[in-house]
């Protein structure tokens, strides 16, 4: 029995950490194909209204079948919430994002992600959804330092390229057409873009901790987000142009891509880390962003046959050194509140047992 207890909480204790690794490799996958579509030409925007749509459609039996007997009644509230939830997280994030993402690269964009932890952190202070007096403590401590490194590493890999490391026989066609690229991309700008979608990406993971609580549905609650967060995609696209054919698409490679962004990169990725939240909180979730990081510079390596740098590698690294650091001060944080609260209750037992015993055993 005590085994079988221990292994649950084995399971409970990892459970959130599997499933946000595997989200963020997900992602980091989605990031680097989507990289690949948007250089074809087609309307960012456009992408987005699409994968918002297959991910309402994809979640919406599910949402049925699994939550019609536990799901809340929709006031207007929780319809306005979810309305807020698809700008922040979805629509105002990709156009920034996807937008920041045709300028550089799937590599710098998730590097850019990687800073989350320390945005979701700064964020969570500000609006006191974290307490300020921990950061006092040897744990608080652990966690600012890991979210420094987190960060030195995301601005390591992008700012340093270092020499190349593979593919040596591409390497003159792929300066050739780097250097075409950086005549019509403006970079710095891309990186700013890239910055207001990873900032709006906090802001939805903080808004998701309150919104789990009051509907506590999430395939419900990322299917609405992804209706109302396709119809705000479909009214940003105007932005670029407003051409029918531009929501016609021939290109099979794009399609798919499209295709797999909704169900993967959209559905199943924003339930899971919905869950991930409501199981440990935005901030830690938020952690888990240098594992995208990672995902998308190996899947541009290994699939999309993209060059690899010295800086890719080292800046993944130092990403993933302060990702564990985080983990060691959240681990600590955990085992000092199980610790202050529990431990002093059982002295405090014994030492009134061991009175009550001690005054039957004496004489009257």
């Amino acid at each position: 029995m005590g085994e079988d207890m221990r292994g649950m909480r084995v399971i409970e204790e990892w459970s959130p950490i599997i499933v946000m690794v595997t989200s963020n490799i997900a992602m980091g996958s989605v990031n680097a194909l989507v990289k690949k579509a948007l250089d074809g030409g087609v309307n960012h925007m456009v992408v987005g209204a699409y994968r918002m749509a297959i991910s309402a459609f994809i979640l919406a039996p599910f949402a049925y079948v699994l939550e019609r007997k536990t799901r809340p009644e929709l006031s207007f509230r929780l319809m306005f919430d979810h309305f807020i939830s698809g700008l922040l997280g979805a629509s105002l994030m990709q156009f920034f994002f996807l937008l920041g993402l045709s300028y550089t690269s799937a590599t710098v964009s998730c590097a850019l992600v990687s800073m989350l932890p320390a945005i979701t952190f700064a964020l969570a202070l500000l609006f006191r959804t974290e307490n300020v007096k921990n950061l006092k403590t040897k744990a608080g401590v652990l966690k600012v330092i890991g979210t420094l490194i987190c960060i030195s590493g995301g601005l390591f890999l992008t700012f340093y390229k270092g020499p190349q490391i593979s593919n040596p026989h591409s390497h003159e066609a792929t300066l050739h057409h780097n250097h075409d690229q950086e005549k019509t991309k403006n970079w710095l700008l891309g990186c700013l873009f890239l910055f207001i979608g990873t900032t709006l990406l906090s802001l939805w993971m903080l808004f998701q901790g309150t919104l789990n609580i009051k509907y506590p549905c999430k395939y419900s609650s990322t299917c609405l987000m992804s209706i109302f967060a396709a119809f705000q995609c479909a009214l940003l696209s105007l932005y670029k142009g407003r051409d029918v054919q531009d929501w016609i698409i021939h290109d099979k490679f794009v399609i798919l891509v499209i295709i797999y962004a909704g169900v993967v990169g959209q559905a199943m990725s924003t339930v899971a880390v919905a869950w991930g939240i409501k199981k440990v909180g935005a901030v830690f979730a938020s952690t888990f962003a240098p594992v995208t990081l990672i995902a998308a510079t190996l899947f541009d390596f290994l699939i999309l046959h993209t060059p690899l740098y010295l800086g890719s590698i080292l800046g993944s690294v130092v990403a993933v050194m302060g990702l564990y650091v985080f983990l060691w001060g959240k681990k600590k944080e955990t085992e000092a509140s199980s610790t202050t609260m529990s431990p002093p209750m059982d002295n405090e037992n014994q030492t009134i047992n061991n009175n009550n015993h001690n005054d039957s055993r004496s004489p009257v």
